[in-house]
């Protein structure tokens, strides 16, 4: 597979630390993550930098983008938000999204996005965490934010009904004939946050990802090494991950901003419009998630478009396990589309493992593929090891260890949770994902397992330790445990096992239905069963795999 990974064995440690086979990049160590994408914006005013796929919808060209950021920031500003101060973004993904959030990092606060369509309480769990000044939202999440306490900031046109709001464009003008500077009274620093997302990470409970100009702008020049001039202008990508999710914001939009390609946004996945969208806007460049593709492949929608002449090159996948049958039915319907599979983590500010190819949109030169069922090789600027998790030691080539990542990108820590941060990130440096895998002769690297137990929901990570514990707040629930089983559709689904306490009478929906009345809808159960006990380790750890083995077991003989 070309030249191998460069390994450097440290003979008295016996360390094996693998970097990547291509050389490194610079890094601008004197610009905010603001600056770095919008850079050279002005020799692409009238281009159209986002556009909603909506018939109709809204629009940006790099004039405008470059406008609104400096006036939005100007606008912050103006309202009391300082240097270090959180603002929460509940938006769905419009075309305004990146201008939000580019905005408030150019004032010198700190964006911190949330799902919209989270229950209130989730989000306002959020904006109490982070110690947010602000949210920013629209009518799809106003009534879950209001009573958060806080001021809220809404953007659209139907204002009416949001009483209390601040107006987005009101507040714009005010800022504009007030003059706030827009340099911000306390200037920016690369070392200063910029992002607070939040992630389940490694140990279960949601928490806030902090996150520097420096971490976003060396991932974001490690992941688009291979990018070349001729395609600065050109590439059209499809936004239709969400934006509050790091792999949106920064995998996505910064990326094609950066580059100065053209982002079609889409809210919510329906696959007319996203074929659609594909035909009209010529989309060239579409992150997506295994679900998408299942429909591409088996839904009979499909028929109705005339996709012989799409311009689609590649997809890339990175949120979910891709089901190789999947693959291989892709393959076979699309031929001249290249299929990437990524790694990364919000921890690591985004992609840390990828494929290239030649004939990547992204992509020039004799940039090597990787294999296909592996999630890519290591990025320039990166160092990987494989740790035995029970001794610590790291090993070599094709042997199976946790997978732990050094650069300039690892988070500066979790938000208020040092002993979670020391867990997480050693005195090396070294970020433990809580993932297995390995590195093979080649520098493929492939993920074999998780330690963390995460569930990958149609891309979104569902955390069972959050899941227990409402479980466990239930009175007729005496233990409980939540894992994942496989699902064609959305890639995992979240079940459960319950020990019912002794005379209670409620059944397996209703204690689904109690939870589901706390969690947003892609943490639902989709299927519980009563057990007599959860079995557990000696140390009191939940015997996940067992269960599962179980749980299928089960349904089987009942199916039969």
């Amino acid at each position: 597979m070309g030249d191998a990974p460069i390994a450097v064995v440290n003979e008295a440690e016996e360390e094996h630390i693998f970097r990547s086979r291509f050389p490194p990049v610079d890094l601008p160590d004197d610009v905010t993550l603001p600056e770095f994408v919008l850079a050279g914006a002005e020799a692409y005013a009238d281009n159209v930098a986002l556009v909603e796929a909506a018939p109709g919808g809204r629009s940006y060209t790099y004039g405008e983008v470059v406008r609104d950021v400096a006036r939005f920031a100007r606008a912050l500003r103006s309202v009391g938000v300082r240097k270090g101060h959180v603002v929460v973004v509940a938006l769905p993904n419009l075309a305004v999204y990146p201008v939000v959030s580019l905005g408030i990092m150019s004032a010198g606060a700190v964006f911190s996005g949330v799902n919209p369509r989270a229950i209130a309480a989730e989000i306002k769990k959020q904006v109490e965490d982070s110690e947010a000044k602000l949210v920013v939202t629209n009518e799809v999440a106003y009534n879950k934010v209001k009573d958060a306490g806080v001021p809220v900031i809404s953007i659209g046109d139907d204002m009416e009904r949001l009483p209390g709001a601040i107006i987005w464009d009101e507040l714009l003008a005010a800022a504009d004939r007030a003059g706030a500077p827009v340099v911000a009274l306390d200037p920016v620093q690369q070392s200063d946050l910029c992002a607070l997302p939040y992630s389940s990470g490694t140990t279960g409970v949601s928490k806030g990802v902090m996150l520097s100009h420096r971490n976003l702008v060396s991932n974001l020049c490690s992941s688009m090494f291979a990018v070349g001039e001729e395609l600065v202008g050109q590439v059209v990508t499809l936004g239709l991950m969400p934006f509050f999710h790091i792999y949106g914001i920064t995998g996505i939009c910064c990326s094609t901003l950066r580059h100065k390609g053209t982002v079609v946004v889409m809210d919510r996945f329906d696959l007319r419009t996203f074929l659609g969208a594909l035909v009209t806007h010529r989309v060239m460049f579409a992150p997506i998630v295994p679900p998408v593709m299942l429909a591409m492949v088996k839904s009979p929608v499909a028929d109705e478009f005339d996709l012989s002449d799409l311009a689609l090159k590649s997809v890339m996948t990175a949120a979910a396990p891709l089901a190789p049958d999947l693959l291989a039915a892709f393959e076979k319907k699309f031929p001249g589309v290249q299929v990437e599979e990524a790694y990364g983590l919000t921890e690591h500010s985004c992609i840390t493992l990828t494929h290239a190819a030649g004939d990547d949109p992204w992509q020039q030169g004799p940039v090597q593929i990787a294999k296909k069922n592996s999630v890519g090789f290591i990025l320039p600027n990166l160092e990987v090891k494989f740790v035995d998790p029970d001794t610590g030691r790291s090993l070599p080539k094709n042997t199976p260890g946790e997978i732990c990542v050094r650069s300039q990108a690892v988070m500066q820590g979790y938000y208020r949770k040092k002993e979670e941060t020391e867990r997480t990130i050693d005195a090396k440096g070294w970020l433990h994902t809580g993932d297995v895998g390995y590195i093979d002769d080649d520098g493929d690297v492939f993920i074999v397992d998780r330690i963390k137990e995460l569930i990958k929901y149609k891309g979104f990570q569902v955390a069972p330790a959050e899941l227990e514990a409402i479980l466990l707040s239930h009175p007729s629930v005496e233990d409980a445990a939540v894992f994942g089983l496989p699902d064609e559709e959305a890639g995992e689904v979240p079940v459960s096992c319950v020990v019912r306490r002794r005379g209670s009478s409620e059944s397996e929906a209703d204690i689904m239905a109690y939870v589901a009345d706390r969690v947003a809808s892609y943490k639902k159960l989709r299927q519980l069963q009563f057990v007599d006990v959860i079995p557990k380790s000696v140390s009191g750890k939940i015997l996940r795999r067992q269960l599962r083995d179980e749980f299928v077991n089960r349904t089987k003989t009942a199916a039969a």
